[in-house]
């Protein structure tokens, strides 16, 4: 594996390049205001709605919601992966990508994190050579029917049975065990020593989608439990957004039609080996939103694989409830139910790769939902087809306006009789109200606290669309406070002030992949309305100020609480004392 890039080289690049030239050689932009626009690339339309903007240094599109950077327009655009991407920019920037592992700005202390990570990758790759009980993964996997060629390009590897042969081989110092404790690799015990997170186990690293590796799967040889033991929550790996195989499957297929989501690790590699490259696992976890937003960016289907048990049932409504607000224009997803005891990896050994892909297996998602309303409800009576009206409509109306929703309305009206526009005020009917509370003191508390939170969401939103504007405060100002949002604001601010001449789309790339992009992503594309550079800056001071005085209005109410006077003059009087006057002297 080479090198990681570093990301201080990412952020400089994106100094040095021009979006609109980027999209430009592709997409025949017209200058519209301050911005460009085009028809967009990623979905069809006949009215530009797609905006590249040169100020911040992204594009997006009001139809489809694309949105990014240069380094995203040509990951989605020309099917990149990102460090494909970023050698791309360096070419036409003229500057050479610098790899060397060990040499890396410390911008972002995660940095020595993924150096480490590699070192650990290379230990089990090691211990599957060289191992005395190496054997026994060898052979487990061979009987798996994986190749050694696949192996290698997975990077399986292996952890042999005994609490500290990775301890001893990395964690020498204690500084080391910390950095190792740090990425989940050792645990400590109540005495202070330390032992080895994964033993007697075939490992699977798990790489994101520029290629750090960020976690680790481990499988027991035998039914012992548990059978699947997964890298916990740590700075560089976070299960909800990570997918296993997919920065593999990019690498093998630059242009995807579909792709498919199993359960395991081994049903990836095992529909690898029968040469179905497009498939991901999620990890441990259900699919959530952040996987179908990741991967719709690859491609426009995804096929679900499940058990068809009633544990695959479930998970696959959890999915469906989690895609309807997610298909917007051209957007499909499919279910593949796998027969009783039968999982993708058996599948596929037993039916082949034709029969796997052959699109009779699976179920659109519009056919699941009504199908199971269908079953679950008794068609013959009034009753029953009013029932299932109740509970489909508000799941339609989650489902963005447009073809699908229409033909689904039209659908039930055909199964119930119920007109359309009937079907939809049940939409509007059905939409969730916001309930009232007996006590009033935690609304207020809470209004207090969404508030803050709104403050900071302004704060970040004024900075992205205007970095410029984070010189102009000191990340010292709001270091008394400690709550939600303040400390990534401050360290926005911190990073601003290490680099003055970074865009929007700067900060947008120096955060992919953490835990911040999917809301910055939001908030970048969110109006700003004021453009007058000194309105701007005062707004950003009223804000801080905001911040700053709902924060101290919070920490009085949690203080009132605590006190638990039922006087609440009493409480605020001892909280906010009154100066004495000249007569009481």
């Amino acid at each position: 594996m080479v090198g990681l890039i570093p990301q201080h080289f990412i952020d400089d690049l994106l100094t040095r390049i021009d979006i609109v030239d980027i999209v430009d050689s592709s997409v025949a932009l017209k200058k519209a205001g301050r911005d460009f626009k085009a028809c967009c690339p990623f979905h069809d339309e006949k009215t530009p709605s797609f905006t590249v903007s040169q100020n911040k240094q992204f594009y997006h599109c009001f139809g489809c919601g694309a949105h990014g950077t240069a380094i995203s327009f040509l990951m989605d655009y020309s099917g990149l992966d990102f460090i494909e991407a970023v050698e791309e920019l360096a070419s036409r920037a003229g500057v050479e990508v610098p790899r060397e592992q060990g040499d890396f700005s410390k911008t972002k202390d995660n940095s020595e994190l993924y150096e480490l990570m590699e070192l650990v990758v290379r230990h089990f790759c090691r211990q599957l050579r060289e191992s005395p009980e190496a054997h026994r993964a060898v052979d487990y996997l061979k009987q798996r029917g994986l190749s050694g060629e696949l192996a290698k390009e997975f990077e399986l590897g292996f952890a042999p049975p005994g609490w500290d042969i990775l301890l001893n081989t990395l964690g020498t110092s204690d500084a080391a065990k910390q950095r190792l404790t740090q990425i989940g690799m050792i645990l400590e015990k109540d005495n202070g020593d330390h032992y080895d997170r994964f033993r007697d186990r075939i490992i699977f690293p798990i790489r994101d989608q520029r290629g750090r590796a960020i976690g680790f799967g481990g499988r027991v040889f035998d039914d012992s439990l548990p059978k699947y033991l997964n890298s916990p929550e740590t700075p560089i790996f976070h299960k909800g957004r990570e997918l296993y195989g997919l920065f593999q499957a990019r690498h093998q297929l630059k242009d995807m039609e579909r792709i498919y989501i199993v359960e395991g690790y081994m049903d990836v590699l095992a529909l690898a080996q029968h040469g179905i490259r497009n498939v991901v696992a999620s990890l441990g976890t259900a699919v959530t939103e952040n996987h179908l937003e990741r991967l719709f960016r690859v491609c426009p289907q995804i096929i679900i694989c499940f058990d068809g048990d009633n544990a695959g049932q479930k998970a696959a409504w959890r999915s469906m409830e989690i895609a309807l607000p997610l298909l917007k224009e051209g957007r499909q997803i499919h279910f593949m139910f796998m027969p009783e005891g039968d999982d993708p990896d058996t599948y596929v050994h037993r039916h082949g790769r034709e029969k796997f892909e052959d699109m009779n297996n699976y179920v659109p998602l519009s056919n699941y939902l009504i199908d199971k309303f269908k079953r679950e409800t008794n068609l013959d009576s009034r009753e029953g087809l009013a029932q299932l009206a109740e509970g489909i409509m508000p799941l339609v109306g989650v489902l963005p306006a447009g073809a699908l929703q229409e033909l689904l309305l039209n659908d039930i009206f055909k199964l119930t009789g119920i007109s359309i526009d009937s079907l939809r005020k049940l939409i509007d009917q059905k939409k969730p109200t916001v309930k009232s509370t007996k006590a009033q003191h935690l609304v207020s508390a809470s209004q207090t606290n969404k508030k803050l939170k709104s403050h900071v969401a302004d704060a970040i939103r004024l900075l992205l669309h205007n970095p410029e504007l984070g010189m102009t405060i000191e990340p010292s100002t709001l270091s008394d406070i400690e709550t939600k949002g303040v400390g990534f604001l401050r360290e926005l601010l911190t990073f601003i002030h290490q680099k003055p001449e970074i865009s929007c789309a700067g900060i947008l790339e120096h955060w992919r992949d953490s835990k911040y992009e999917e809301r910055l992503n939001k908030l970048s594309i969110e109006d700003c309305l004021l453009t007058e550079p000194e309105a701007l800056k005062v707004e950003l001071f009223e804000v801080i100020d905001k911040i700053k005085h709902d924060y101290q209005k919070q920490l009085r109410k949690i203080n009132l609480q605590k006190l638990d006077i039922k006087n609440p003059d009493e409480a605020r009087s001892m909280l906010n004392p009154t100066p004495a006057t000249n007569s009481e002297e």
